[in-house]
């Protein structure tokens, strides 16, 4: 029996370093193509005049909404007093680190001369947005931070409240910064909608507690535990829920744009006409996204560890496939430079615009979510994060 369980750590031990060192191969991959695009101009990526935010965007946007959302977890348990959520407050706030260290990661390689990315702090720009995100994000990793040194060191138990108070407060913040960055931008008919900050606020929770399952899960199941059938069933309900909020503000966003006739061509452009959009839309985001993961969670016969890991994968699937839409085909639909008129020029002007991601902007992409997956391996693996459930199920 003794030289079995030895076997099966030994295993496990040689599959963790396995994976660490996969993950770490990756991350190399993703600087490779980094210090590609550095040498050879990004032209060698998708990317052109009209495209200028590709597929590393999407990866970096959900990472770092996910990274917001994920803390829902906490505050739920620290703020609301809510004991099993409480008892899996120090892993999300571990996730939200480490997701935005992986978002942040991305978005830096990819804008171009990382060296510099200290000037927006020494010269600081309080009219633009961007400006304001280096804040937002440089404060939230601070305070969770801080967060989790008073959850996990006992003396400091006393500021797990205040601290729980304003990381919540915080994220809200954080997340309508992401949010304000398309918001902004008025010239785009996808974007300069006051909608869509509270829709990252919404679709954060969805994505966020995605993550939070899948993590969980795989974390029980590599520990030889299994969630307790009551706890599973309420997270799952608690998912659904932010699921349909999600898609509600969604369905808001489009039926805003559609009041205005202006923009009645890029809806659609993105909903019926524009090729690849509109399928990533209706089968990416709308049917795996949403109505997949809620047949799973809220149907008779669901209640199965497998449906919920499944629902959890499905709503990851349909957040990178609306972020796409979202941002690729925001910009790929073309500029509105004279309302009420027909333009065209030898420059591309009134076209759609075209793009096809490269290999080095999805290897980027995949770098962040390697960092994302190494910093709470190693977290987990070194420090205590595992969920400890004792008598919860009332509360």
């Amino acid at each position: 029996m003794m030289s079995t369980s030895f076997a099966l750590q030994h295993k496990k031990n040689r599959l963790y370093y396995a994976l660490l060192a996969g993950a770490g191969l990756v991350v190399l991959l993703a600087l490779y193509a980094v210090s590609l695009m550095e040498e050879e101009g990004h032209i060698i990526t998708g990317m052109n005049n009209q495209i200028v935010w590709g597929m590393p965007h999407v990866f970096a946007i959900f990472l770092i909404v996910a990274a917001s959302g994920v803390l829902n977890v906490a505050s739920i348990g620290s703020v609301f007093g809510k004991a099993i959520y409480k008892a899996r407050a120090p892993l999300a706030g571990l996730l939200s680190i480490a997701m935005l260290s992986g978002g942040l990661a991305v978005l830096m390689l990819d804008l171009g001369r990382p060296e510099r990315f200290m000037l927006p702090a020494l010269d600081f720009n309080i009219t633009s947005v961007f400006a304001w995100n280096t804040v937002l994000y440089s404060g939230m990793f601070g305070l969770v931070i801080a967060y989790l040194w008073s959850m996990m060191e006992k003396r400091m138990n006393v500021y797990s409240k205040p601290l729980g108070v304003a990381v919540f407060a915080w994220r809200f913040v954080l997340t309508t910064g992401t949010g304000l960055i398309f918001a902004f931008l008025t010239a785009r008919e996808a974007y300069g909608s006051a909608v869509l900050p509270p829709m990252f606020i919404v679709m954060s929770f969805a994505w966020g507690m995605a993550v939070f399952h899948i993590v969980q899960m795989v974390i029980y199941a590599w520990n030889d535990k299994e969630l307790e059938p009551e706890i599973l069933e309420r997270k799952k309900r608690l998912l659904g829920i932010f699921v349909l909020g999600s898609l509600y503000m969604v369905v808001a966003y489009h039926m805003t744009n559609l009041y205005f006739a202006h923009r009645m061509g890029f809806e659609r452009f993105i909903l019926l006409d524009g090729g690849v959009y509109p399928a990533l839309f209706w089968w990416g985001y709308v049917l795996i996204g949403n109505v997949l993961p809620l047949a799973l969670i809220f149907l008779p016969g669901m209640k199965t560890r497998k449906s919920a890991m499944l629902a959890s994968l499905a709503v990851v699937l349909g957040g990178f496939a609306f972020l796409y839409v979202f941002i690729i085909g925001g910009q790929a639909y073309p500029l509105n430079l004279f309302p009420g008129y027909q333009v065209s020029s030898t420059f591309g002007d009134g076209q759609i615009g075209s793009y096809t991601p490269s290999i080095y902007e999805i290897l980027l992409g995949f770098g962040g979510l390697a960092i994302a997956f190494i910093i709470t391996t190693v977290s987990v693996h070194v420090l205590n994060f595992m969920p400890h459930d004792k008598s919860y199920i009332a509360d």
